[in-house]
């Protein structure tokens, strides 16, 4: 393990003064597995070790000593070319709660006090090779509100990936249930059949909205997944995933604003002390940064992150939280101020429009989102320091990219306001998409800001249906940020005629979707 420097050991955090303890324990290298510090096993040098707020690297001999209070998740930084062990869930188990006398009172129970501390919490790391080139799978708001919402996200979603390889972990990107926080355990034992270790991290309905503070809003969250901040290596990349959700709002002390407290942003300072700027920082949380939408984030937050990533050249952030999918940029105007712009993917969920729209072959809600992007999850492949994403639509073969929608015949020769569609999901407005028809001259398609045209087909069917429809309607469409219009032809000979769209993305790979319209003699 790779040597690190020491930092000065702070005993009082800004904003929070602890009823003081101290933690000490082992960072070690559990060469047989078994989970306990044998007398022979190595301890792990310069292994980054925190309680939630500072960090610390452990001496020569793997020991750490941090200060605790009466709430504190204690958590190894998980160095590349080690893992952690997993549980029965295939949660990572990096994590020791301490909370002596548990969680204060609430509807969801949060945590069973953990009495003394131990007189020493190790963490057990065991070598395994990590390569510079990996996939993570993202999930974004699995959502279910109940066993018939779980039970589609397990039928469509996790049957088809179960058993996937060349996966080297999960993540769910907030929003594991829908207010009941009982399903936890049931949504734990259905991402466990994916067969890989799996990272949660938490959504404005995973909290305890009878928290008496924000930071006690993840009281039943930690009991089922561990801290709610947190961070681990994986290659050439550090990880940092965030709570953003401050509850309640402290504007108003009602609802909830993204943001962060300044013990998390703390945590984030003193973790990137021991990262390389050589190394992809990967953030996730679950609100979008965005600040064009009124008040959804507080804008002191945001800067104070740009600030600490400042130095950091390759940086990627993902969230989910809006059920649309788009990608958005941060520059100078915003506040970052890298060399380059700083992304986050704002990535589309696996429960789509929150399980409704009509139901396909298998008896599921399509669950088409208000963008129009249809419901699925995401590939996030880490090369070195460098990053792509793709976007499987549950169902598709994984090169569906685009969703065309046009007239199905035109009357030839007559001049027509219809037009083509693309819908291309993971979409930029500055990407490249053009089309043809037959074997002609390929030609730029407009980026356009309306509602995806074939969304709206699917709203009207509801509206106009003379019977009930199974399942539920879904919410009105939205602007999608991902559409692109070009003129249909009408002056081409009478019959078929082939409509070509490609669109090259973010990292330069062009992707095309065909179609048909037919002319017809107008009558």
């Amino acid at each position: 393990m790779k040597k690190i420097t020491l930092v000065p050991l702070m005993l009082v955090s800004a904003g929070m003064l602890y009823a003081q303890s101290t933690v000490t324990g082992y960072v070690y290298n559990d060469a047989n597995g078994n989970g306990k510090r044998d007398r022979r096993e190595q301890g792990g040098a310069g292994v980054a070790v925190s309680n939630g707020i500072q960090v610390v690297a452990t001496g020569a001999d793997g020991r750490y000593e941090l200060p605790v209070g009466d709430d504190n998740v204690i958590f190894v930084v998980k160095p590349a070319g080690y893992t952690v062990p997993v549980d029965e869930n295939n949660l990572p188990k990096f994590y020791y709660i301490h909370k002596p006398n548990g969680s204060p009172q609430l509807k969801y129970g949060g945590v069973a006090p953990t009495g003394p501390l131990p007189k020493s919490v190790d963490f057990p790391l065991i070598e395994k090779q990590e390569p510079a080139e990996f996939t993570v799978l993202i999930f974004g708001d699995p959502q279910p509100y109940t066993d018939e919402d779980m039970e589609n996200f397990n039928r469509a979603v996790v049957a088809e990936v179960k058993g996937i390889q060349n996966i080297a972990f999960g993540l769910s990107l907030g929003d594991l249930v829908g207010d009941n926080l009982s399903m936890h355990k049931p949504y734990l034992k259905t991402t466990a059949q994916v067969g890989v270790p799996w990272y949660n991290l938490m959504g404005n309905h995973d909290m305890d909205y009878d928290a008496a503070a924000d930071s006690l809003a993840d009281e039943t969250f930690e009991a089922s997944f561990g801290p709610a901040n947190y961070s681990f290596n994986y290659g050439n990349a550090h990880f940092i995933i965030l709570d953003d959700i401050l509850y309640p709002d402290p504007r108003d002390q009602k609802g909830y604003w993204g943001g962060f407290r300044k013990s998390q942003l703390d945590f984030v300072e003193n973790d990137l002390k021991y990262v390389g700027k050589d190394k992809l920082v990967v953030l996730a949380f679950h609100i979008p940064l965005l600040h064009e939408d009124e008040g959804s984030f507080r804008d002191s937050d945001r800067q104070r992150l740009f600030d600490l990533l400042r130095e950091y050249p390759n940086v990627f952030s993902m969230s989910a939280h809006t059920h649309l999918q788009r990608q958005n940029f941060y520059g100078k105007e915003d506040g970052w101020q890298g060399d380059k712009p700083f992304h986050e993917y704002n990535a589309g969920t696996t429960s789509g429009d929150w399980y409704s729209g009509e139901l396909n072959e298998q008896g599921v809600p399509v669950s088409t989102m208000r963008d129009g992007t249809p419901k699925g999850y995401a590939f996030l492949t880490i090369k070195g320091n460098q990053y792509t994403v793709d976007y499987k639509v549950v169902g598709q073969p994984k090169d569906v990219q685009l969703k065309l929608f046009h007239p199905k015949v035109v009357a030839r020769g007559r001049g027509t306001q219809s037009g083509i569609f693309a819908n291309f999901f993971m979409g930029y407005k500055d990407d490249r998409v053009e089309y043809r028809i037959d074997d002609g001259a390929w030609k730029p398609m407009s980026h356009v800001e309306a509602p995806d045209p074939d969304f709206v087909g699917s709203l009207y069917r509801w509206d106009t249906t003379d019977e009930l429809m199974p399942g539920r309607r879904p919410s009105n469409a939205v602007i999608s940020t991902h559409l692109w219009r070009g003129d249909i032809p009408a002056n081409l000979p009478v019959g078929e005629h082939r409509i070509e769209v490609r669109a090259t993305d973010l990292f330069g790979r062009t992707f095309i979707q065909q179609s048909t319209y037919r002319l017809v003699d107008p009558l």
